[in-house]
């Protein structure tokens, strides 16, 4: 209890502190989300981000060098996530390792019980339970210009670290009461299903069908949409939708409606 007490006391005086403004300057320059929000989201907002940084540690992988361009970037699209909620910052990873562009992991694919093929596989980013989150800055740097593409690095691997809150990697996150459980499997499941057969059928479809390999997949995908696409999605997947703005306690839909 006394250390919890002493950790919502620090955050707070880190929330507290004078945003620097070449920070600012940043968010302002390549997180293209921060002039839609609402005043009182952007203060919010600033404050988790000083907090964000206090408390993770970025690494540069094959050679990159992080600086503040990149610190600030990634931390303003992770903590858009963290909005209007009880947060205790994505308590499960202290570490963000960065690329400069898309990297290639090494891959099994088993053929039989006793054969597997290894290949290499392209990555843009990846999150870990209780270990790293993993981020191309090249697609860091997209996601964040272009806001309308339903394409988000960072809100995905950021949305498997709020899954893995509650457990497990299931598309299920710590929703609270336990009375929000049942509406959540029922309409994310049957989305999840209907995405699943639209995938096998070919056919184009707002949600990534990505979004088809697993139900954390779904989640992460649908956190996406949810946040690019909102409009769209409120349109054509009001029941996914409405799940998503109570998780999040957001309403994305109501900054874009010029984009109807």
């Amino acid at each position: 209890m006394l250390l919890s007490w002493l950790r919502k006391r620090r955050r707070r005086k880190i929330r507290a502190r004078s945003f620097p403004p070449h920070w600012l300057d940043i968010i302002e320059r390549n997180v293209a989300f921060y002039g839609h929000l609402p005043e009182v989201d952007q203060r919010e907002l600033l404050g988790h981000i000083q907090v964000f940084l206090a408390e993770k540690r970025f690494e540069g992988a094959r050679g990159f060098v992080v600086d503040d361009e990149v610190r600030v970037t990634i931390a303003a699209q992770a903590c858009l996530l963290l909005l209007h909620r009880d947060t205790e910052y994505y308590p499960l990873f202290t570490s963000i390792v960065v690329y400069p562009r898309a990297y290639r992991v090494p891959t099994s694919q088993p053929v039989t019980a006793d054969i597997q093929i290894e290949r290499e596989a392209v990555n843009i980013g990846e999150s870990w339970y209780r270990g790293e989150v993993i981020l191309s800055w090249r697609d860091v740097k997209w996601g964040a210009a272009d806001i309308h593409d339903g394409e988000n690095v960072v809100f995905h691997e950021f949305a498997h670290q709020l899954d893995d809150e509650s457990g497990d990697s299931d598309g299920t996150p710590n929703l609270g009461k336990r009375s929000r459980y049942i509406a959540w499997a029922r309409v994310l499941g049957d989305e999840y299903s209907a995405l699943l057969e639209a995938s096998d059928r070919g056919e184009a479809t707002l949600l990534d069908d990505y979004g088809a390999e697993s139900p954390a997949e779904f989640f992460a995908v649908a956190t996406e949409c949810f946040f690019e696409l909102p409009v769209a999605m409120k349109r054509q997947h009001p029941k996914l939708y409405q799940q998503l703005q109570g998780f999040y306690h957001q309403d994305p839909a109501s900054w874009f409606d010029d984009h109807a």
